[in-house]
C-alpha cells in the first residue's frame, strides 16, 4: 500500500473503539455513529465477523433491535479489498477476528478512513478478548460503555457466564450470560442461589 506524502491541514484517518461487556450498548453506539456518518452523505460500509449469527447473518442487530445492514466476513485482511471507495468502516464484535484485525484498521486510518470498532473488551474469564486489547492501545478515540449489574445496581463491567462449558466463544443471549459489576462477578455462583429484588 503506497502512502501519499502528508501535508499540514490534509485529512488523515482514525480508529475509534467502543468496548465494554455484554448488554452495555456497544453495538447501539456503533450503529448511531454510523447512520449519522450516512446522513453526513459519507459512504459507510460496516462487516462482523462471519460466526455471529444470532440476530441475523446480514445485518448488525442491536439487543434493542436497531440494526443495519453488514457484510459477514471470514478474516480481516478481507477488509482491504472491500472497503474501496468507503471513508467510513464498523466493525461489529471484533473480539471475535483474529489477531491481524489491529493491523489491518491501522493500514485503514494511514489510507485516510475513520475505522470505527465495537467489541467486548474481556471473556467471560475477565481476561482480555482476542484483539481488543491491541486495538484499544492504536485507537485515536475509545468509548467504554457499561450495563447495569443485575444483582447490585452498580455499573457493570464484567459478562458473567451462567453455563458451565468453558469454550471461550459461545454465542449466546440472556439465557447464557449476565452483566455484573467487579465485586458480583466475582461472587460467583452464589449470587444465582439468591433471589433477584
Amino acid at each position: 500500500m503506497f502512502l501519499e506524502p502528508h501535508f499540514k491541514g490534509q485529512r488523515s484517518g482514525w480508529i475509534e473503539v467502543i468496548c465494554g461487556s455484554m448488554f452495555s450498548g456497544k453495538t447501539e453506539e456503533l450503529i448511531r455513529r454510523l447512520k449519522r456518518a450516512r446522513i453526513a452523505n459519507q459512504k459507510v460500509e460496516i462487516f462482523k465477523p462471519i460466526v455471529d449469527k444470532r440476530y441475523d447473518e446480514k445485518k448488525v442487530v442491536s439487543h434493542d433491535e436497531n440494526s443495519i445492514p453488514a457484510t459477514p466476513i471470514e478474516h480481516s485482511s478481507q477488509l482491504l479489498l472491500l472497503s474501496e471507495g468507503v471513508s467510513v468502516i464498523g466493525i461489529d464484535e471484533a473480539q471475535f477476528f483474529d489477531m491481524e484485525l489491529p493491523d489491518v484498521c491501522q493500514k485503514l486510518a494511514l489510507v485516510g478512513k475513520r475505522v470505527i470498532v465495537a467489541g467486548l473488551d474481556m471473556d467471560y474469564k475477565g481476561r482480555p478478548f482476542g484483539p481488543m486489547p491491541h486495538l484499544l492501545a492504536v485507537a485515536e478515540y475509545i468509548t467504554k460503555v457499561h450495563a447495569i449489574c443485575q444483582h447490585c445496581g452498580n455499573l457493570a463491567t464484567h459478562s458473567y457466564r451462567l453455563t458451565p462449558d468453558e469454550d471461550t466463544v459461545l454465542l449466546g443471549e440472556k439465557d447464557l450470560y449476565e452483566p455484573r459489576c467487579r465485586t458480583c462477578y466475582h461472587m460467583g455462583p452464589i449470587l444465582n442461589l439468591k433471589p433477584k429484588d
